[in-house]
């Protein structure tokens, strides 16, 4: 008996043990965040870089709220970088007030064809998110925060090793190589030319060439969909290059190291998207998705959009992320060089992890980052660039707008610095107004101030929530 209850004690303590290391993932911080959205362009059958952006016209100005706070002298001592990010579990800023939007007088219309660069780098020793930026004119609801001062600010952030998954299991409900005439290995796929339809649930397995078709997802009831994409490069020139019709959720699964390139080309004012979903779309791995939207936008989702991980460049004539539900954003490093918006939320947003640089919101009414509802951050970093910018309606820390009174020509360069340490450089692809900076390290009596073209502003200091610091 004495012996057995030994036994049965050691193998509690076993099981306990066991137990609390469950959950736990390790993360280092990566090499590196975005190369750069104008490295290069994307095409069909080209593996980097992305795409080439497209004119636009200046609107009216915007009126509404200004803000100030308290201003003390720069310090002095040199601006250094560190390595790394915030600690996922920290919660983090987002501000309340929608009463209009921060207006700045521009003195410049935005330029035309300047490219984004999101290679510079963030560094924090903490691991990070980012959040989501909304912009636009605000609305009666109260729900969402005006849209504050006009800036974007593609940031370059040094994020933590995405956990390391599981190997893909080399059974899958069919696979598929693209080219000319698909082959296809496996079941409920079919090819009709350049279009590969899928018919039922199951995990699909993509690589491949596709110069001008689709992918296209139309299940008979609504299934659970996952697209495995490894070295894919697909472009059409007359919709959507990946086309979600019927499905419960799809998840696009970009391979753990390979590069896909997805465009599309030709208006299509219906399916609007390169990535084209009736429902929700999620966006998971740990490789590289570049998109180059030269219809409209670049993820466009008529429910949700889940930005889960992997590496996603965006580069669209229009909105880089829309959605008329929700976006959420809990992990990964997300560029985007949008249009008419950054990211755009005809519903709400959330951001609780990864890496977010965003510029766009390149006409005077419209925004890096709009939201029409609830905005909330609670983890990761953003940084956001245009002539609006909304800010998110709850936080757990202080979030900060710094506000220019002329616009900033597009291929300025910009840094941010908090507390001597240089937080993001980058050189937004648009003229911009406001920067919009969410982050873990932000705190009450924070130092803060900008690098533009070179120039540094004046040294402001963190106080309350919202903080919207007004630069000359």
């Amino acid at each position: 008996m004495k012996y057995s209850k030994v036994i049965s004690l050691i193998t509690a303590m076993l099981l306990i043990t066991g137990a609390s290391s469950c959950g736990k993932t390790d993360k280092s911080d990566a090499d590196s965040m975005l190369s750069g959205l104008d490295s290069a362009e994307i095409n069909g059958t080209d593996n980097t870089g992305t795409a080439s952006g497209s004119d636009y016209s200046d609107e009216k100005n915007n009126t509404g709220i200004s803000k100030t706070t308290t201003k003390s002298e720069k310090s002095e001592s040199t601006i250094t970088t560190k390595v790394g990010g915030h600690n996922e579990g920290e919660k983090k800023p987002v501000i309340t007030t929608r009463s209009g939007s921060v207006s700045v007088t521009a003195t410049k219309s935005p330029s035309n064809g300047n490219s984004v660069d999101v290679g510079s780098q963030h560094t924090n020793n903490q691991g990070g998110g980012t959040s989501s930026p909304s912009g636009g004119s605000t609305d009666d609801s109260g729900s969402s925060k005006p849209p504050m001062g006009n800036g974007s600010s593609q940031s370059s952030t040094q994020p933590p090793a995405e956990p390391t998954e599981t190997s893909e299991e080399n059974v899958y409900t069919a696979e598929i190589t693209l080219g000319d005439s698909p082959k296809i290995k496996g079941d409920n796929v079919t090819a009709d030319d350049s279009i590969v339809t899928i018919s039922a649930g199951g995990d699909y397995y993509f690589t491949g060439v596709l110069p001008d078709g689709q992918i296209c997802v139309d299940t008979v009831t609504e299934e659970k969909v996952t697209l495995i994409l490894d070295n894919v490069n697909i472009h059409n020139s007359t919709g959507p290059a990946i086309f979600i019709n019927e499905a419960k959720k799809c998840t696009v699964k970009v391979r753990d190291g390979s590069v896909n390139n997805l465009s599309d080309e030709t208006k299509n004012k219906r399916l609007d998207g390169v990535i084209y979903s009736n429902d929700t779309i999620r966006i998971k791995g740990n490789g590289t998705l570049n998109i180059n939207a030269g219809n409209a936008h670049g993820i466009c989702s008529d429910d949700d959009i889940i930005i889960e991980n992997g590496i996603i460049n965006i580069k669209s004539k229009k909105s880089g992320l829309i959605a008329n539900d929700d976006i959420t954003i809990s992990g990964g490093t997300l560029g985007i060089a949008g249009g008419t918006n950054g990211i755009k939320s005809k519903g709400t947003v959330h951001v609780t992890g990864g890496r977010s640089v965003i510029a766009g919101g390149t006409k005077e009414e419209k925004c890096s980052i709009y939201v029409a509802g609830e905005f909330s951050y609670t983890g990761g970093w953003m940084f956001a660039a245009g002539n609006q910018v909304y800010v998110p309606t709850s936080s757990a820390n202080p979030y900060i707008v710094a506000a220019f009174g002329s616009t900033v020509p597009g291929g300025t360069s910009v840094e941010m610095v908090l507390d001597g340490v240089q937080m993001v450089s980058f050189a937004p692809h648009c003229d911009f107004r406001s920067l919009l900076m969410l982050s873990a390290e932000i705190s009450e009596n924070s130092s803060f101030y900008t690098v533009i073209g070179g120039e540094s502003s004046e040294n402001f200091t963190v106080s309350g929530t919202d903080n919207i610091f007004e630069i000359n």
